[in-house]
């Protein structure tokens, strides 16, 4: 019998369970809910602008000197030929992928341009030697170089692009009024190094300080440019690495005030101490090297040491500082003006002579012919003399004189001698001549650690007389490793009083050849 209430209840309950079982397919469909809510990140700065305003400044100011100055930094690759006979077959070579003994070597560093047509300054170890330069540009433009002139006493080389034009410049600066403690950035373009791409890197930092000497430009010249070197480095805690050489440190002016050059360090890259070459040295260098293809390096013609704190009182100077003179070149420009032995140089034109490189960075910011006022202290007496600078020859007597003598004279560390004529007793001031002066020693060598100096007079090795170099050859030469020789020399004393003549004493040293 139809009964309409139940067939409504079973259409009820029949909804009823298809929307429970629809319910339990969309829920196996439901994608997964995630654990957690994605965080609400904070962006707005902690520190209010006001708070860190000179911070921000100067982070600015860093930013356009950047942009300012990379323009005008070339990457500059040098293409050099090796020097050597190939003893590996093909095979083997290219087994081992070694290149060929007389395969081109390839070398860069930086540099800047200076000049809408081309020249570009640099370090001169960035391309010595070079048959082949190129140089880019931040715009990728890519150009063929030519070298105009290097000195290698100052580490600074002259280059020009070829068919450069309208080429974005850098702006010079004055290293004089560099300041210990300013900031600067040091840039640099060192291209590829290893597998990493290194091109324009910018690294900040102070002066750390100024008038630095390393010895470093000395001992990769030739022997008879020894001693001629100048080093007067700027110091500072910016980043400096070996692709760096030769680009430019600059002020927050975005004026380049050095060269970036070298570093100090233990395993070859940096480690707290970047040097820098003045401007204003290399600027002087750059002009005689576009004028001449050389340097024309005026001459003063003295030997000096920086004064410490016992010369000052012993010359009773107002203050620690200056150069004095161990040594005239006989027909120098010195000797003419009446430069003693002994004086302290202390001004160059009205300028403060911090010490003996302040002094030789002076003279070589000079001309050949420039009249330059020195101030100099006398037996605790100033007086002033007036110099007229001659041009240091490129290979004169004075340079010469000094002959190096053979290996086995370094046998107890002493490096280069000169036979005491009746002249050098008279300037040395010496009770008479002959013997040999001792005119440079090996640092800690044998001769230096038994207490020889430079200045003193040998005049017995063993029980043989010395009289001049080759007595001092012969008399080594039979010396064996690890034997003791006594070495009988007179070395000069100071003096009581500065007026007083030097006071000269002999005595026997004992020193032990090194085995």
């Amino acid at each position: 019998m139809y009964d309409p209430l139940r067939v409504k209840a079973g259409v009820a309950i029949s909804v009823a369970a298809s929307f429970l079982a629809g319910l339990g397919i969309a829920s196996r469909f439901d994608p997964p809910r995630p654990a957690h809510s994605p965080p609400t990140l904070q962006t707005a700065p902690p520190v209010a602008d006001a708070a860190v305003q000179p911070a921000l400044t100067l982070s600015e100011a860093f930013v356009a000197v950047a942009d300012a100055v990379t323009p005008a930094v070339v990457r500059i690759r040098a293409t050099r030929q090796r020097a050597g006979r190939d003893q590996l077959s093909d095979e083997i070579r290219e087994f081992f992928r070694a290149p060929r003994a007389d395969a081109p070597r390839i070398s860069g560093g930086s540099g800047f341009i200076l000049s809408e047509d081309g020249y570009v300054l640099t370090n001169n170890h960035v391309v010595e030697d070079a048959e082949e330069i190129t140089v880019w540009l931040l715009d990728g433009r890519n150009f063929a170089a030519e070298i105009v002139g290097t000195d290698p006493t100052t580490d600074i080389a002259v280059i020009r692009i070829e068919d450069g034009a309208n080429l974005p410049v850098a702006a010079l600066g004055s290293s004089a009024e560099v300041r210990v403690g300013e900031w600067v950035l040091a840039i640099g373009n060192p291209g590829l190094t290893g597998s990493a791409s290194l091109d324009y890197t910018v690294t900040a930092g102070i002066v750390s300080a100024v008038g630095r000497s390393l010895n470093l430009i000395n001992q990769t010249l030739e022997q008879e440019d020894r001693g001629r070197a100048i080093e007067d480095y700027i110091q500072t805690d910016a980043v400096i690495n070996s692709g760096n050489s030769g680009g430019p440190m600059v002020n927050l002016r975005g004026q380049v005030i050095g060269i970036n050059s070298a570093i100090v360090s233990r395993t070859g890259v940096y480690q707290g101490y970047g040097f820098a070459i003045p401007i204003d040295l290399a600027h002087r260098v750059m002009d005689d090297l576009i004028a001449y293809g050389r340097v024309r390096r005026a001459y003063l013609g003295v030997s000096v040491e920086t004064i410490d704190m016992e010369m000052a009182e012993l010359q009773d100077l107002p203050d620690v500082g200056g150069a004095i003179v161990r040594d005239v070149t006989r027909g120098a420009a010195a000797e003419d003006a009446g430069i003693r032995m002994n004086d302290v140089i202390r001004e160059v034109d009205g300028e403060r002579v911090r010490s003996g490189n302040d002094l030789q960075h002076k003279i070589a910011l000079r001309s050949p012919g420039d009249r330059a006022r020195i101030s100099i202290y006398r037996e605790g007496r100033a007086r002033e003399v007036t110099v007229e600078l001659r041009e240091l020859p490129v290979a004169d007597e004075v340079a010469r004189a000094p002959a190096r003598f053979s290996r086995t004279a370094d046998k107890i560390g002493i490096v280069d001698v000169v036979e005491v004529t009746p002249e050098l007793a008279e300037q040395l001031r010496l009770p008479s001549a002959g013997g040999v002066a001792v005119a440079e020693l090996q640092p800690n060598g044998p001769a230096e650690r038994r207490g020889i100096r430079q200045r003193c007079v040998i005049t017995e090795v063993g029980d043989a007389p010395v009289e001049d170099e080759d007595d001092l050859r012969d008399a080594l030469d039979a010396v064996g490793a690890g034997e003791v020789v006594g070495v009988t020399a007179t070395c000069p004393q100071p003096s009581p009083t500065p007026s007083d003549p030097p006071v000269w004493q002999s005595r026997l040293y004992a020193i032990r050849v090194p085995r």
